[in-house]
């Protein structure tokens, strides 16, 4: 493997202007390829297995693609976030055999970074103060999906004696749409469907959509595997990398794990922890999940050697075609 220096063209770089990329030939490849995925994980609670999966998923296609792979902490509502949890997280993925590249990155610690964005959009009138509570914008106007749409209330100006709470980005007319490389074409109406989003929260944090997408510049991530629970908010990401003139990364959206109840396991529906102590049980039913199917001679191997097959072997055209799947019944 070789490692060149090459200039960001389009990323934020505060550290100088030049990030650096691991470019391999891969057998069976015509050209070079050049990879920088990342997992992050919001540290709510223990790791459980919706979020073992998306780590696997992510951490395999950036190792078959001979690229690096960058651990974040997603911490930007720090309310929400469990004393804890982020080392337990850290431990755990140790535990069952990943490494990363480079430090961890915790978005708590880069406020003054989405502030630098967030001045940006305001300057050009990309965003306005908003006055309306949540409980005004679930009483507006319904999108296709039944779900509430902000109907543009404070766009023109706070109504008289009101104040600000949040600031909103103004969404344009018109399609937002990209190509996932599991889930397809993706499209949504912005406008019609979610309206004028939230970038800074009436509790003064930024939201996860723009950390996320300052976060993914600034890191260099050129690809994106994560849950399908995130579909949606891809292209509210996409219209705030154009606005901020950010390159767009690949996106690939593994299916989301739900429990028997069709409910996405969470800290919310007391989903299991990943048993770290027994990590090869837990890998082999995340590498079954995802559709990569180890032999029976290596259900017993040991996890260096399993990680050696599922990398050699990972194979995106083995992936369920779907939104949602159920998990195993242990976890």
């Amino acid at each position: 493997m070789t490692c060149f220096t090459l200039r960001a063209s389009g990323l934020i770089c505060p550290t100088g202007g030049e990030l650096r990329y691991h470019l391999v030939m891969k057998p069976g490849m015509s050209s070079l390829s050049c990879y920088r995925g990342r997992f992050a994980p919001s540290p709510t609670g223990p790791l459980h297995f919706g979020s073992l999966v998306a780590a696997v998923g992510s951490y395999l296609d950036a190792r078959a693609a001979g690229g690096e792979w960058l651990l974040r902490m997603e911490d930007v509502d720090e309310p929400r976030s469990m004393a804890g949890a982020a080392d337990a997280i850290l431990r755990d993925l140790e535990s069952l055999g990943f490494a990363w590249d480079g430090e961890v990155a915790y978005q708590s610690r880069r406020t003054a970074h989405y502030r630098a964005a967030f001045e940006r959009l305001r300057l050009d009138g990309s965003v306005f103060a908003c006055a309306c509570t949540r409980r005004e914008v679930a009483d507006s106007t319904l999108g296709p999906d039944a779900a509430p749409r902000y109907p543009g209330t404070c766009r023109n100006g706070l109504p008289p004696g009101r104040e600000a709470r949040a600031w909103r980005l103004k969404v344009g007319p018109g399609m937002v749409c990209f190509d996932d490389a599991l889930q397809g074409r993706v499209c949504q109406d912005l406008a019609a469907e979610v309206g004028d989003f939230v970038v800074l929260r009436a509790d003064g944090y930024f939201a996860y959509q723009l950390a996320v997408v300052v976060d993914d510049a600034e890191q260099g991530v050129t690809h994106v595997v994560r849950g399908a629970d995130l579909l949606d908010s891809t292209p509210r990401q996409i219209c705030l990398q154009r606005r901020l003139d950010l390159s767009q990364p690949n996106y690939l959206h593994l299916p989301a794990v739900v429990n028997a109840a069709g409910e996405k396991l969470s800290k919310q529906t007391r989903a299991r922890p990943v048993d770290a102590i027994h990590p090869q049980a837990s890998l082999v039913a995340a590498l079954e999940f995802l559709g990569q199917l180890p032999p029976a001679d290596l259900m017993g191997a040991d996890l260096e050697d399993l990680w050696r097959w599922a990398i050699m072997h990972w194979n995106r055209s083995h992936l369920p075609r779907c939104r949602i799947a159920q998990a195993p019944a242990e976890f």
